[in-house]
């Protein structure tokens, strides 16, 4: 069962009558709420895009163990086993040609060990295996602190839908009670029937409005029922009394820059990726230098060929083996010029990530410190809306104003309600953002913003 989160003394109608309005968003005969950090958790477990992200991470991960593996002992072994046929013709003494046959079986085992020595181009792919790894685990972490945001935004999303409804249902009972009213003073004879219509107009549009909600709570259910994979028929909604405006600490959005610079998974996933594009340099360098190996082989051979049938070799050989690299056309020349094209794109990529990073730091630091004043500004205009309404229907009944002037006052308040149901949701999601911008939007981070909620 749904519950309008703001409270009686906030709203102007009497208390019955939100209750009324917060019984008609109860379609459901049996209820199962989830708060915000059943639904983070579920989201953990049954994300898709979480669980890609785990799976991508994962085979990142794998570089390593396969760059390591090629800088130890190499062992390989070779088994042949051959059955051969040697057809032979040649001239016997009378000048005559004649064909010999000779069947023989041969074999060959072989056992090379390869350790390499000095391979400049295996060691700088070692180096750049673990700065993907690195880059694979920062992107991991930059996705889960997109899953509290995505979570986070679903969930408000979806809880200021069913306020926005519930306002709306009060506005519409709101309307209704000054239609009825309009029409008896008409019929009294002293109203008029423009107060008749203006009435009727407002309260047909409210409909229309309500259509409206019902279809965006619908949307908004949908998109977190998505993350979490399984039916949602409630929502905790937000304590006000639990929701305490406060200022980022540190207050200095200084601070909070340079945190992000330094804790930012995006930031640490630029850092790891210009690494690999350093390494990149040195493994197209690499194609200039030489290379040793240590190498040990064991091999025997039986019947290896023709003129030594029955016979076997059995040969143990342990040196070294130097490779020199001395023209390759430019193909090396043309990888290390790519290979520096390609740092200098990472360098440039890596400056504009820490720029952009601090214009959203900005942004949510301020979404987070200029919704305080915001919200209780419009805490003391829905206060002076409830006035206005009472003094106008007062008015009204003494008969210095009129049906429309109501109408307005009433319009006046839901319109202050429903900026500061906004207000509230924008202060709540800046502060995740900006949480998840230095790296804290973690389970803690959503089980605090759990506790201004209630089942």
């Amino acid at each position: 069962m749904m519950h309008n989160p703001i409270t009686p003394a906030t709203h102007g109608v009497p208390f019955k009558r939100l209750v009324l309005c917060s019984l008609l968003l109860g379609l459901s005969s049996s209820v199962w709420s989830m708060d915000l950090l059943q639904a983070y958790q579920a989201a953990q477990q049954q994300d898709a895009t979480i669980l890609a992200s785990r799976a991508a991470a994962q085979a990142g991960r794998e570089r390593l163990p396969q760059a390591r593996s090629q800088l130890l002992p190499n062992v390989a072994a070779s088994v042949a086993s051959n059955r051969n046929k040697l057809a032979s013709t040649a001239p016997d003494f009378l000048g005559q040609e004649q064909t010999t046959d000779s069947a023989y079986p041969s074999s060959n085992q072989t056992l090379t060990v390869r350790q390499p020595l000095f391979r400049p181009y295996l060691t700088a792919q070692y180096r750049q295996a673990k700065a993907q790894v690195d880059d694979a685990d920062a992107t991991l972490a930059q996705d889960e602190q997109n899953l509290a945001v995505r979570v986070s935004g679903a969930y408000f999303e979806a809880m200021l839908t069913h306020e926005q409804l519930a306002l709306v249902l009060a506005q519409r009972t709101a309307y209704n009670t000054q239609l009825d009213a309009a029409r008896k003073l008409f019929a009294a004879g002293s109203g008029t029937r423009t107060d008749v219509d203006e009435a009727q107009a407002r309260l047909d549009m409210t409909v229309a409005q309500e259509i409206e909600a019902r279809q965006n709570i619908d949307y908004t259910l949908r998109q977190l029922q998505i993350l979490v994979n399984q039916p949602i028929d409630g929502l905790a909604t937000l304590d006000v009394s639990k929701l305490e405006l406060l200022d980022p600490q540190p207050n200095r959005l200084e601070a909070w820059t340079e945190r992000a610079e330094q804790n930012s998974p995006q930031m640490q996933s630029l850092k790891a990726q210009l690494e690999v594009a350093r390494q990149e340099v040195d493994k197209a360098k690499a194609g200039h230098y030489p290379t040793l190996d240590a190498v040990a082989q064991w091999s025997r051979s039986d019947s290896e060929n023709v003129l030594s049938i029955n016979s076997r070799y059995t040969d143990n050989a342990v040196g070294l083996q130097l490779n020199i690299p001395i023209f390759s056309g430019g193909y090396v020349n043309s990888l290390v010029r790519q290979a520096l094209a390609g740092l200098d794109r990472a360098e440039q990529v890596l400056e504009a990530g820490r720029r952009d990073l601090g214009v959203r730091v900005h942004k949510e630091f301020r979404g987070v410190t200029e919704n305080i004043p915001k919200i209780r500004a419009l805490e003391q205009a829905v206060r002076s809306s409830d006035q206005l309404v009472l003094s106008s229907q007062k008015s009204f009944q003494a008969g210095s104003r009129t049906v429309l002037d109501v109408l307005n006052a009433e319009q006046q308040r839901m319109v202050v309600l429903r900026d500061l149901a906004q207000a509230r949701y924008m202060y709540l999601m800046s502060k995740i953002r900006l949480l998840a911008l230095v790296g804290d939007a973690d389970t803690q981070a959503v089980t605090a913003m759990n506790r201004v909620l209630q089942p």
